[in-house]
């Protein structure tokens, strides 16, 4: 039985046990999707992202939860870039990644953050009702008709599709109580990877808005930090003029995972691209025993 080496790595987070962990596993030449669908399932955290070469660009990358398989992940990019970085594997500078959705840039800091180049965004409103998405929520949906005159209800996607769903007060952000069955029929119906709900009822003063995000169709029922959902946002900020149309600030920072007990703060710039950045802290480094699997033609050769 051969062994792999494997990490859980904090995104978005100065410091272990904070901000989302991501499994990162460095080298996954050779593996079948199902093994890379077991370790996803043994780690256990939200997204895992798993290395191999390529022929177009630094490095490939898959990325899996602990059900299914996702076409990107702000948050393990992150993580997996800061480890790199670490190891000496690579250095400060500008980095190209292929991704299910194609190949994008990843640029590195001096200072170990990480900055990662999203896809062109597509946003779409949808027909929905606030009391579904109130029921789905479990708040009052009053708290988002408030808001809803000025910033309605849309899926915006720079990679993967969001519902973001706009709230008035913190309050209501911090008393969600999801219904996941009732929060998976939605996302399925709009063609959303998940619901993220934000306010600019901020904990931080430095904060542009807290959010909140659930995907429990892609096996995730919260996100402590979402750095693709973020992404999304901050497209849908600028394709709606949240501020009242002097534009976007250069950068915004988005915090998240408060009230899962695992605080992190996301950057955005929404320019002629949409970025997304931060640090990561290693937790935890080792090795996985992995089992034999024959998935056939789904055999990743390297």
């Amino acid at each position: 039985m051969e062994t792999r080496r494997a990490l859980q790595v904090d995104a978005f987070t100065d410091e272990p046990f904070a901000g989302n962990a991501a499994g990162v596993v460095p080298d996954a030449d050779g593996l079948a999707e199902s093994q890379m669908q077991a370790i996803a399932a043994e780690l256990a955290v939200s997204e895992t992202a798993f290395f191999r070469t390529s022929d177009e660009a630094d490095r490939r990358v898959r990325y899996f939860t602990p059900t299914t398989e996702v076409d990107l992940c702000g948050h393990a990019t992150i993580a997996s870039h800061a480890y790199l970085l670490e190891e000496g594997e690579i250095s400060p500078g500008t980095h190209s990644l292929e991704t299910n959705v194609g190949v994008l840039e990843i640029e590195i800091e001096s200072d170990g953050t990480v900055w990662m180049t999203q896809d062109a965004p597509e946003i779409r409103r949808v027909d929905v009702s606030y009391e579904r998405v109130g029921d789905a929520l479990g708040i009052d949906h009053a708290a988002m008709e408030d808001v809803g005159a000025d910033l309605p209800l849309a899926v915006s996607s720079t990679g993967l599709p969001f519902l973001v769903v706009p709230v008035n007060f913190l309050e209501h952000v911090s008393a969600m109580d999801p219904d996941l069955g009732t929060v998976e029929a939605l996302t399925e119906e709009v063609g959303a990877t998940g619901i993220y709900a934000f306010s600019f009822d901020a904990l931080d003063r430095d904060s542009t808005l807290h959010g909140r995000m659930f995907a429990p169709a892609a096996g995730v029922p919260e996100d402590p930090v979402t750095g693709t959902a973020s992404g999304a946002t901050g497209a849908y900020l600028r394709e709606f003029e949240a501020f009242d149309g002097e534009g976007l600030p250069d950068e915004m920072v988005f915090e998240q995972g408060h009230f899962v007990d695992r605080p992190g703060h996301v950057r955005v710039r929404v320019g002629d691209e949409v970025r997304v950045g931060g640090r990561a802290a290693s937790a935890l480094d080792g090795e996985l025993r992995v089992p034999e699997m024959d998935d056939g033609d789904d055999i990743i050769e390297a």
